[in-house]
């Protein structure tokens, strides 16, 4: 089921005292193989409970262009992998009208504060996470956890936030439930190289969401 726009009243899914649930952001233009992959690694690894996925109005650091409308974005991630017992598929900036990251990972904490909250992304994000508004602050809002993807090895050595909270870096994945940011953890399993660019290169996107989705 989208979790459509709507007065934040209730949550999304199970919100439990202690329950731990990696939040993975991004455009989803479109979902792919990579993104689940992302969330099973972390779910296994890290011990979480579930995965939001919040998909993205605009991303700030991408352009409009070739862009699909948000509701067949989410029409789209939830009709392939919202089958997923433990994800989450939502348009959460949208109803908490948030543009940013930190924004949104702020509003998400005072109104769920019973959850343990962990930022998830591939390695190939830590690499430019140094431009996202407020980095620094996001990651001493919430530990992260980075899931190693094909062509970016070198970004949990070299990327400007491993190196400014180096010595925040933890190895024992399964601790992420005691660590307090700044946590940065570098999760590594079977590397997937499905991408949303490759995917639109295909032309496979289009076509997708010509016949997965009824017009909106």
């Amino acid at each position: 089921m989208i979790r459509k726009r709507h007065p934040w009243l209730t949550p999304p899914g199970p919100v439990s005292p202690g329950l731990k649930i990696g939040l993975l952001g991004g455009s989803f233009n479109p979902a792919h193989e990579g993104h689940l992959h992302v969330s099973e690694v972390a779910l296994k690894k890290l011990g979480l409970d579930y995965v939001w996925w919040l998909v993205s109005p605009q991303n700030p650091l991408k352009s409009q262009t070739g862009m699909a409308p948000l509701a067949q974005r989410l029409a789209f991630a939830a009709e392939r992998y919202e089958h997923h017992p433990r994800i989450v598929v939502m348009d959460v900036e949208s109803t908490l009208h948030t543009r940013f990251t930190i924004d949104t990972i702020r509003k998400l904490k005072r109104r769920f504060p019973q959850v343990r909250f962990i930022w998830l992304m591939g390695t190939d994000n830590l690499a430019s996470f140094h431009r996202w508004r407020r980095w620094q602050e996001i990651a001493k809002n919430l530990p992260l956890a980075a899931v190693m993807r094909p062509g970016s090895t070198l970004a949990p050595l070299h990327a400007k936030v491993a190196l400014r909270f180096a010595k925040d870096r933890h190895i024992a994945p399964k601790s992420i439930a005691r660590a307090k940011p700044p946590a940065l953890f570098v999760v590594d399993g079977p590397r997937s190289t499905a991408s949303a660019t490759a995917i639109r290169a295909r032309s496979g996107w289009d076509e997708a969401l010509v016949h997965a989705i009824p017009p909106c």
